[in-house]
C-alpha cells in the first residue's frame, strides 16, 4: 500500500476546484486527509464561509473514523440519531455525516485517505470530490 503523496493531494483539491467550477457551484473548500485523518492540503475558494474548511475537514474526518464515505454515514445517522450524536460528542465535533466526504482507495481497496468538499448541495460536494479522487487515479468510496 502506498501512502497518499502531497502532489496527489494538490491535485485533488486543484481537480476538484475546477469541476466545481465547470458545474457552476456556489465556492467550495477542498480538504485531503491521509489515511491517518493528518491534512495534507486545503484550499478555501474565495467567498467560501468561513467555517468551510472544518466543514470539509470533518466530512473527511468522519469517513476515515468510521471507515465509510459520509453519504453512508448520513443514512446511518437518520437511523441512529443517538448514536451519530455520541460519535459528534466522543470525536470532538470533528464528524459530519452529510454527503461530501469521501474515502480515498488505492487500487487494492486499501483506504490511502478522504476528501471533504463543502460549499455547495452536498450531492455536489460529494460529485466533486469523487471526480478529484478518480482524476488522481484512485477509487472514490463515497459510501
Amino acid at each position: 500500500m502506498q501512502p497518499l503523496l502531497l502532489k496527489d493531494a494538490s491535485h485533488m483539491v486543484d481537480s476538484a476546484l475546477a469541476h466545481g467550477r465547470a458545474l457552476g457551484c456556489h465556492p467550495l473548500t477542498v480538504a485531503v486527509l491521509d489515511a491517518g485523518g493528518h491534512l495534507l492540503a486545503l484550499k478555501r475558494e474565495d467567498d467560501s464561509g468561513i467555517l468551510r474548511p472544518r466543514i470539509a475537514q470533518a466530512k473527511a474526518w468522519g469517513a476515515l473514523g468510521m471507515g465509510a464515505g459520509s453519504r453512508g454515514l448520513a443514512a446511518r445517522a437518520a437511523d441512529a440519531p443517538a448514536f451519530f450524536q455520541s460519535l459528534t460528542t466522543i470525536s470532538d465535533g470533528r464528524i459530519a455525516p452529510v454527503p461530501g466526504g469521501v474515502l480515498i482507495r488505492d487500487s487494492e481497496g486499501h483506504v490511502i485517505g478522504a476528501v471533504g468538499i463543502s460549499g455547495d448541495h452536498p450531492d455536489r460536494d460529494e460529485a466533486c470530490a469523487v471526480h478529484a479522487i478518480e482524476s488522481a487515479g484512485h477509487v472514490a468510496d463515497a459510501g
